[in-house]
């Protein structure tokens, strides 16, 4: 009798290949991050070149691999491949907004936005800058909130010259929320709208898994954060300038609002729907 009840024997065959899911075939586009699987290195595509694959990984150390299905994207198994052409379509800009073809930047409105520093500045340049230029919507830097009344009453906001303010670490209980209350009740209140995001420095607000990190390292509060941070990574941090080149190595990993947390997200565009009301 040919007839088997139990079927095949469950040890014949690569019994641990098929309980293994198949690597989904992947862009390697410039700043994916990716780990590796023997290795265990991870890393952001810098390069893609003759059959290999570039990741440089957050203290700047790069390795090459080959292009494959021998890496993972949260854990999930990709086959890394070259590029393909992207599929022709109605062009996006960085914010995800359908770019305007041809549009050149509008006269600059009356109205504004500030942020409290040139990092806030800088991000929000690249990735909403091409949506400003069209709504002719200009970003200017306080260099601390503490200074947000006397900018106001120097700018004399009115129905037709509003103000945006994005403030990082606006929490309740906090300096940047006394302000902001203050500003709400004052003679220009109602020509005012400052927002926040609840992180100690916008750096948070990028990714964390934008720099190989699954969360952005816990600093003492006796510890300057930046300095801090750099310190974690293993960045100089002696002066300024290693800060700001620290920011540029965040800042590069940034090519779309998909690298930005949500809590940033929505309060620039709450502000640029703001001041664009006319």
């Amino acid at each position: 009798m040919d007839d088997d009840r139990y079927g095949q024997d469950v040890l014949s065959g690569d019994w641990k290949r098929s309980s293994r899911p198949a690597p989904t075939p992947t862009d390697a586009v410039r700043d994916l991050v990716v780990e590796e699987a023997r290795s265990g290195f991870t890393g952001a595509v810098v390069r893609v070149e003759a059959g290999t694959v570039e990741l440089e990984d957050w203290k700047g150390r790069v390795r090459a691999f080959p292009l494959g299905g021998s890496f993972l994207i949260d854990g999930s198994p990709v086959a890394l491949r070259v590029p393909r052409a992207a599929p022709q379509g109605r062009a996006r800009t960085a914010s995800g907004s359908f770019a305007v073809d041809g549009a050149r930047a509008r006269v600059a409105r009356e109205s504004r936005i500030f942020v409290e520093g040139r990092h806030d500045a800088e991000l929000v340049e690249k990735v909403w800058g091409a949506d400003l230029r069209v709504e002719g919507v200009v970003v200017e830097y306080l260099e601390g909130v503490d200074h947000l009344a006397e900018v106001l009453a120097e700018f004399r906001p009115t129905a037709s010259r509003r103000v945006g303010v994005l403030v990082d670490h606006l929490v309740a209980g906090s300096k940047e929320s006394r302000i902001a209350d203050s500003i709400a009740r004052g003679p220009s209140g109602a020509h005012v709208l400052v927002v926040g995001h609840p992180f100690v420095d916008v750096w948070q607000a990028v990714k964390p898994g934008r720099l190989g990190l699954e969360a952005w390292p816990t600093v003492p509060r006796s510890v300057e954060w930046k300095h801090g941070i750099c310190e974690h990574l293993g960045w100089p941090h002696d002066d300024q300038a290693d800060i700001a080149a620290a920011w540029q190595r965040i800042l590069g990993r940034v090519r779309t609002f998909g690298d930005l947390e949500p809590a940033l997200l929505g309060r620039v565009e709450q502000l640029i729907d703001f001041v664009t009301v006319d």
